[in-house]
């Protein structure tokens, strides 16, 4: 596995994105449309892509940070084949090399389902594995999430 750094994406790393985002997620954060998917990224600031290739050149995960209320905020997804084996850890690291503190949400509970009818499995134990912080006080509740800020400091 490497890791590849971009500033500015292809298009068809959009739509290979977009199809990993609408696989990994629940289903009630799924981008319909390429168009949706652009709009949402284009909502982002500073915006830095941490794509996770295999040996065949295939994206396999993607993470990104970007600004938000002068904090650094982050988003992580790895396709479920390659989870469990360290590459989440892999590629958080690289996230980690270039912040001293990362904020991200985390749904925090086992009750979403992804587009696929899969249970959403809540990755919290990956980030406290990880040295995430967990701020109970801080919750997002809305009609497509339900979760609770985590946050890293060097």
């Amino acid at each position: 596995m490497k890791i590849v750094e971009r500033e500015v994406l292809s298009l068809k790393e959009k739509e290979v994105l977009r199809e990993l985002w609408n696989n990994e997620y629940p289903a009630k954060l799924n981008l319909k449309t390429i168009e949706g998917f652009e709009l949402y990224l284009a909502g982002l600031s500073k915006t830095k892509h941490y794509l996770l290739f295999d040996e065949s050149d295939k994206i396999n995960g993607w993470a990104f940070t970007f600004l938000r209320d002068q904090e650094e905020w982050f988003a992580i997804i790895l396709d479920s084949q390659i989870q469990g084996k360290g590459n989440g850890s892999f590629l958080m690291n690289e996230i980690k090399k270039n912040n001293t503190s990362l904020n991200g949400w985390v749904i925090d509970h086992e009750n979403e389902v992804k587009q696929n009818a899969t249970l959403y499995r809540s990755p919290m134990a990956f980030y406290i594995k990880n040295g995430f912080a967990i701020c109970k006080e801080i919750r997002i509740e809305n009609e497509k999430m339900s979760g609770v800020k985590i946050n890293w400091k060097r």
